[in-house]
């Protein structure tokens, strides 16, 4: 991997609302988001902060994470407190309607959706990141290391999702290869991004696609012939790499101690961009960065747009060329 270079800032923008989890850039460069009070944000005009503007399209009465934007103008929402939803957008000043399409999957609630894509036929995958721990006590399936995520398959009727994968680390982020034959999972835990074939002699297999430099949120493919946009939460941490290797009881310990503690994001974020091979194309890092817990990144207008989990706004970025 090349070293990186520098992510440069341009202006912020704020919500009024903390955690713009997951952005997603729609046809007319307008970015959407989820929020922490429930609300599907649309923003406008984030090239300019003097005439960025925020639209409310719905409120999902949960925590909306992970998007994914629709070819008929409807929205797919990973909520963590609801599951699987379609949001349909309100016209004019009319707030959306809100439909719940899985709330469980195998006997089980889904307590973590986390990311979400539709493929043309209809079908569509989504993520569960923890089995185990809700999204307020996420920090204790990273340090338990708990294996619990999941990769689901809903039918294009609807119906009963399918597990396709089991025992992922944190499950997060997801993406389409460009010719549709096969899915990219974050899989936060284990700083990877895994491979799973759709079509072709390893259908319903996975592997590795590529070993990251930190851990991995919330992926965002920029069109069929574009790069995977990858947001690095956090650098590699060597320590909690070591505790992964003790026994259970060390790690469910530790893990106890660490949702009650305060949890203090690095301050160095960073951004990747993959081809289909997995061979990165764009290594983009800040240190001592304001903008802290990197959970997203699209590009629009000629800028990167930055999500977080904690932050009460979004970030805007310059895009720079390919190395």
């Amino acid at each position: 991997m090349d070293r990186p270079t520098a992510l440069v800032p341009l202006h912020y923008v704020s919500l009024g609302a903390r955690g713009p989890e997951d952005v997603v850039a729609d046809a007319h460069g307008r970015v959407l988001t989820g929020v922490e009070d429930g609300r599907i944000l649309r923003l406008h005009h984030l090239g300019d902060p003097r005439t960025a503007r925020v639209e409310v399209l719905a409120e999902t009465g949960g925590r909306p994470l992970g998007l994914e934007l629709l070819p008929d103008g409807g929205l797919l929402v990973c909520d963590a407190e609801r599951g699987l939803l379609r949001v349909d957008p309100g016209r004019g000043r009319g707030r959306g309607t809100v439909r719940v399409l899985a709330d469980s999957a195998a006997g089980e609630r889904l307590r973590f959706c986390s990311n979400v894509v539709a493929l043309p036929d209809g079908t569509v995958y989504f993520t569960v990141s923890s089995r185990r721990y809700p999204l307020e006590h996420w920090i204790g399936d990273i340090v338990e290391h708990t294996g619990t995520g999941r990769l689901l398959r809903l039918p294009p009727g609807g119906g009963e999702p399918e597990v396709l994968l089991d025992g992922l680390q944190f499950a997060n982020g997801l993406a389409a290869g460009g010719d549709g034959s096969f899915l990219v999972i974050a899989e936060t835990g284990a700083c990877r991004l895994t491979r799973y074939h759709l079509t072709g002699p390893r259908a319903g297999h996975a592997d590795l696609f590529a070993r990251l430099p930190g851990m991995p949120d919330n992926l965002w493919r920029e069109g069929p012939d574009g790069p995977i946009w990858v947001a690095l939460a956090s650098p590699r941490v060597p320590p909690l790499h070591l505790l992964h290797r003790t026994p259970p009881g060390v790690r469910a310990a530790a893990a106890r101690a660490a949702v009650h503690a305060p949890y203090r994001p690095s301050g160095t974020i960073g951004v990747l961009a993959l081809d289909d091979t997995g061979r990165t194309v764009r290594h983009l890092v800040r240190r001592r960065s304001g903008f802290r817990m990197l959970t997203a990144v699209c590009a629009t207008g000629g800028h990167l747009v930055l999500g977080s989990l904690r932050e009460p706004g979004v970030a805007v970025c310059a895009r720079t060329t390919a190395r």
